[in-house]
């Protein structure tokens, strides 16, 4: 749930960076960056061989926002609702809703407006903070059926939207906590869940998920007990009298070891508390603190755990976790991210809008999640306002209301702002659509997905630079392009949203658009279908040398037949040491899986005893035996070891000749990459 000023102003330092070179060729361009502008061209190849999972859709975190303004005015909270879910706005399918933790009753509230989202519990007259021993789950009287009055208007008004209900939570209740309060411990890198409330807490989140799907007649699909726990986020300082003041959300520190312990605890409050839901973990704030957490998890807790969470407001590691995920052969979400991408507030600035269209693209790419969710798409205007708390990143939210609105106000005294970022996710939330596929495509400011029924496709382009581009879409990876196929650009820009531009006819499985400057276009593709026979990576009876991203060197049987080194690439093609035939055995889609056989002795790869090894290919071929295959379109595969879920790699970062190729954890380094190069006799190329 973060919306932590460090952040916040790395993510918008990482927008103003990219396109600070930009601003300057507006005022005074020079003859050869005006050159390189006009003759930015980009050709996108949408390859359906590989696609991932059925995209589940779009998504919100309640939270703050709807704990405000679900008691807003109707004709305010209606038109905020249409924003969001209404096919017009941003069409969101998926909701997250925060079981809040509560202060004690005698605390005065301290936290941020809409941070307090009340608790379910209801505390016996005259219970204070130092009271922490009164609660029970099995105890009727200890619940408070009529908790959060206001973000549960919510959950009535969307129900009929969501496809997805999740609920998560920010912090224990104070009762549980080691500092009393929700805001964090005193200690902020020291659990704040208390050892003796595990079992408590588990109750507590099975508890109010059932609560409230009765109330509300709705499924929960999936419960997350923690938001970014392993950070030093969360902390509670107290003032001068004692009282405290800050920090100013709820947030809860726990560590590994006690997120273990909490899932353990869940799995059967859950199924005690009769609620289908399945545990999802752990919303950890970036790719490379999940990957972290969850390789201390032993297979019992991650057996547990049937979906994935993870933020993105740190980028790196995301093919880490994206292998992890298709090695726990679990679903994926990137279930929250917001961020700037500006300079401050403004609802007409482009650059807020292009950063979040890259960011959504290189999520989709890069980790392969099977939903994208926002954190909140509603923020405080009055704490965004030039002079405000955050008037430094003041474009967090895509929607802005005041927060302090009243049962007296209109839309007329209680305004509604969208900025860009609200046009350009549009670009997206409009034309990929659940149960589409997204696929593989080679342009890194794109996102392309086929359709449902398959018979259609979308490519998103984000264009950042200062001077319009043309675009070309190479259709030639589709098995069927039909003869009055067409492509309709959809454009984003300062000079208009969503535009709808006439419908390009495709010629020779080709067609080309000139994109404006700063823009996101959505390209609709009618007219195509199925994969062409020579699009996809690995074909029957075809060959292939597999030489490392970083080393510049190919995989080859060492000395002895049993294991793998890395050597310079033979100018004999037909060198068997270095040649490897795949055969796909089981799986669709972005998590097929393969065995890699030497054709010389007709050797299998396999991993033992956590080594890379070359063994007899019996017949029998165990999760051992398999490789899933990943890429983000750049031409280099990972392959992760569906046993383990370790990645083939050059160990050490070795380059030199001989050096030995062995597994390890992801972590998405080079060493970790292979170019797969089809070395078929009479054929050659490269399979990106």
């Amino acid at each position: 749930m973060a919306r932590r000023t460090r952040t916040r102003r790395l993510l918008g330092t990482i927008g103003i960076t990219a396109l600070a070179t930009g601003a300057a060729l507006i005022t005074a361009p020079s003859p050869q960056a005006e050159a390189q502008e006009q003759a930015q061209a980009v050709t996108v190849r949408p390859d359906p061989s590989y696609q991932q999972q059925k995209f589940e859709g779009w998504g919100t975190s309640l939270v703050w926002f709807a704990n405000v303004t679900g008691g807003y005015p109707e004709e305010i909270r209606q038109k905020l609702a249409s924003l969001l879910f209404d096919d017009d706005g941003l069409a969101l399918n998926i909701a997250r809703y925060n079981i809040g933790g509560g202060n004690a009753p005698d605390v005065k509230d301290y936290l941020r407006a809409g941070g307090a989202v009340p608790g379910w519990w209801k505390a016996p007259e005259g219970t204070t903070r130092e009271d922490t021993d009164w609660w029970s789950a099995d105890d009727p009287a200890d619940w408070n059926p009529d908790a959060d009055a206001n973000q549960r208007w919510w959950v009535d008004r969307i129900k009929g939207d969501i496809d997805h209900w999740e609920t998560f939570s920010n912090s224990p209740p104070w009762f549980m906590t080691t500092s009393g309060y929700v805001s964090g411990g005193f200690d902020a890198t020291a659990d704040q869940l208390r050892a003796d409330s595990v079992d408590d807490f588990a109750a507590y989140l099975a508890g109010a998920t059932k609560r409230l799907e009765k109330a509300h007649h709705i499924k929960v699909d999936t419960v997350d007990p923690f938001n970014e726990p392993n950070t030093n986020y969360w902390s509670t300082r107290l003032g001068a009298d004692g009282q405290p003041v800050g920090g100013r959300q709820e947030g809860a520190h726990i560590g590994p070891e006690l997120q273990q312990k909490v899932i353990l605890a869940l799995a059967p409050a859950l199924k005690k508390a009769r609620t289908g839901a399945r545990i999802s973990a752990m919303d950890e704030t970036n790719p490379t603190t999940f990957a972290r957490n969850w390789n201390t998890y032993p297979q019992a807790v991650r057996d547990l755990v049937g979906q994935m969470n993870v933020h993105t407001y740190g980028t790196g590691g995301r093919t880490t976790v994206r292998d992890l995920a298709k090695a726990a052969d679990k679903p994926l979400w990137m279930s929250e991210v917001e961020g700037d991408w500006g300079d401050g507030q403004s609802f007409q600035d482009m650059r807020p809008g292009l950063g979040m269209a890259q960011h959504i693209v290189d999520d989709l790419r890069e980790l392969e999640p099977r939903a994208w969710v926002f954190w909140q798409p509603v923020e405080d205007y009055d704490n965004m306002k030039p002079g405000g708390e955050s008037a430094k990143g003041g474009n967090w939210g895509s929607i802005q209301i005041p927060f302090s609105c009243t049962s007296r106000d209109t839309l007329s005294t209680c305004p509604i702002r969208t900025n860009t970022k609200f046009d350009t996710a549009r670009n997206f939330t409009h034309y990929i659509k659940p149960g589409d596929r997204l696929v593989k495509v080679d342009d890194t400011s794109s996102a392309a997905a086929v359709s449902r029924r398959g018979d259609a496709a979308t490519v998103v382009h984000v264009n950042s630079t200062t001077a319009e581009r043309a675009v070309t879409l190479d259709l030639s990876k589709f098995a069927r392009v039909a003869r009055g196929a067409t492509v309709t650009p959809v454009v984003t820009s300062a000079d208009g949203k969503l535009v709808k531009h006439r419908p390009i006819a495709v010629s020779d499985r080709r067609a080309t658009f000139t994109v404006p400057a700063q823009s996101v276009t959505s390209f609709l593709v009618s007219g195509v279908a199925g994969t062409a026979k020579d699009a996809p990576l690995l074909r029957e009876g075809h060959t292939y040398r597999l030489t490392g991203a970083q080393s510049g060197k190919a995989l080859t049987v060492a000395d002895g037949g049993t294991g793998l080194v890395i050597r310079t690439a033979s100018a004999d093609a037909a060198d068997a040491a270095q040649q490897w035939q795949l055969r796909q055995i089981s799986g669709e889609g972005n998590r097929q899986r393969y065995v890699f056989t030497n054709p010389v002795d007709g050797k299998r790869l396999a991993v033992r005893d956590g080594a890379a090894v070359l063994e007899a290919d019996r017949g029998t071929r165990d999760k051992a035996t398999q490789w899933i295959m990943s890429t983000t379109g750049d031409s280099t595969w990972t392959l992760v070891n569906a046993a383990t879920g370790t990645l083939l790699e050059v160990s050490g970062q070795a380059t030199h000749d001989g050096a030995a190729v062995s597994v390890w954890q992801p972590n998405s380094g080079a060493n970790q990459r292979w170019k797969v190069t089809d070395v078929t006799a009479g054929r050659s190329g490269s399979a990106g």
